[in-house]
């Protein structure tokens, strides 16, 4: 099929300034901007996902496809379908000016009648890429392998009661992490979307840990095997599909991460989403990644406040991204990670030029928030109160104090016999909120 004239004859996206009105430019993304001795591209590392821009039909819970992508449509054969899909995708990369992609195996190439067929498939596209990569800008941010959607995965991957299930699930991993490296990327992704309960009446909770366990450690072993430097991610999410997932939110990945001794290997990638989902703030996830020591990958949308499932919508929040950008600002930036849009345009944005208009849109939110967050830090509008807050921890008693240098019998007789009565300080939550949007 041909899919030349997909975007028609539109122009790549050029950063026009803050008064533009051509709605097919960039306000506020000026990649050779330099902030805070980093050029703006440099510090987003902006990444377009293959799954939902170039896979997903346009379906929702209650009804089906809307988008009819002429890669969708049915009796065509599966390789060239993929092949002309690459040819949009690549198209979009180059529209975007965006220096990242991600993907899932089956996103890429079609699953085939056995497990060989599909390796074989993705190995073909794997082909294809780095072919259109020798002339195109944009790299591969992370790879992953959909252990989730079809029905052998409905008990899990890692976790199923089946070990045959188990196997077939290291079959595709395998062949994932090995095109993510044959493809340079910088990172692997594992999403158990499937890794968890319905039910306990019919779960051991203790050998479905140790079998998810025992299935990372194998990836990292391998990942080191093959030579691929780049960190495993795991992507954490309290619910849908399954009423319980093992990898609810970043506290309950790291103390897997910890259990099972992967804390030097893996690293976890955030999803704005999947933070309200579990009851938790986008900045909370990602402030207690940085604490942990985990932070590795962003992916970069938003929920629906009225709507109960992950809608996946594209960044708009710049208040919500500042003090998040503010945050991993302070904590040192991305390494190997970055700002992945896994986002889908709404089901009613049928025009091919929508999907630039959702990434347009996201891309200048995240890139007017690295600019406020800079001038956040730069000003210490939030460092500098914040110091001053635990100020009394960074004297000398205080660091005896964590250091280990007092034990609680010497510290109960002090405060017994100086004579202490200390008293509350404000917390100054309001001046702060008021700080944060002087600059939003």
């Amino acid at each position: 099929m041909s899919t030349a004239s997909f975007f028609g004859d539109l122009s790549p996206v050029a950063y026009r300034g803050p008064d533009s009105r051509d709605p097919l430019s960039y306000r506020w993304y000026d990649k050779d901007r330099v902030v805070l001795g980093k050029r703006m591209e440099d510090h987003l590392r902006l990444a377009a996902c293959y799954w939902h821009s170039f896979c997903w039909p346009g379906g929702d819970p209650f009804g089906g496809e809307t988008f009819q992508r002429p890669w969708m449509r049915p009796g065509q054969d599966p390789m060239a379908a993929a092949r002309a899909k690459a040819d949009v995708a690549f198209e979009m990369f180059r529209l975007l000016d965006i220096p990242f992609f991600c993907f899932h195996d089956l996103d890429a190439a079609p699953e085939g009648a056995t497990l060989v067929e599909s390796v074989d498939n993705l190995k073909a596209i794997t082909e294809l890429f780095a072919a259109k990569m020798e002339t195109a800008k944009v790299r591969l941010l992370w790879g992953t392998a959909n252990l989730f959607s079809h029905r052998r995965y409905m008990a899990g991957a890692a976790t199923n009661p089946d070990p045959d299930v188990f196997l077939y699930a290291c079959g595709q991993v395998r062949a994932t992490l090995e095109a993510t490296h044959a493809l340079g990327g910088a990172n692997y992704v594992m999403w158990g979307g499937r890794e968890g309960y319905e039910t306990l009446l019919n779960t051991d909770l203790k050998r479905e840990l140790d079998q998810m366990g025992r299935f990372l450690a194998m990836v990292v072993e391998h990942k080191h095997k093959i030579g691929f430097d780049g960190p495993i991610l795991i992507e954490p999410k309290p619910r849908e599909p399954t009423k319980h997932q093992y990898d609810f939110d970043v506290a309950t990945v790291y103390g897997f991460l910890e259990r099972y001794d992967l804390l030097a290997d893996v690293r976890v990638n955030i999803e704005q989403n999947h933070a309200i989902l579990a009851g938790h703030s986008f900045q909370h996830e990602v402030g207690l990644a940085l604490a942990l020591g985990i932070f590795g990958s962003l992916d970069m949308n938003r929920g629906d406040a009225l709507l109960g499932w992950d809608t996946d919508q594209f960044a708009n929040d710049i208040g919500e991204l500042t003090v998040v950008m503010h945050d991993i600002l302070k904590g040192g930036g991305f390494t190997t990670g970055g700002l992945n849009f896994d986002a889908k345009i709404r089901r009613q944005s049928l025009d091919p030029a929508d999907l630039l208009h959702g990434h347009i849109g996201g891309i200048d939110t995240c890139a007017r928030a690295l600019l406020q967050a800079a001038r956040m830090l730069e000003d210490g509008a939030l460092t500098g109160p914040l110091a001053e807050r635990y100020a009394g921890w960074d004297g000398a008693e205080g660091q005896a104090i964590l250091s280990g240098k007092r034990d609680l019998a010497t510290l109960a007789d002090r405060a017994l016999t100086s004579g202490l009565n200390p008293q509350p300080r404000s917390g100054r939550q309001e001046y702060l909120e008021n700080i944060v949007n002087r600059y939003v």
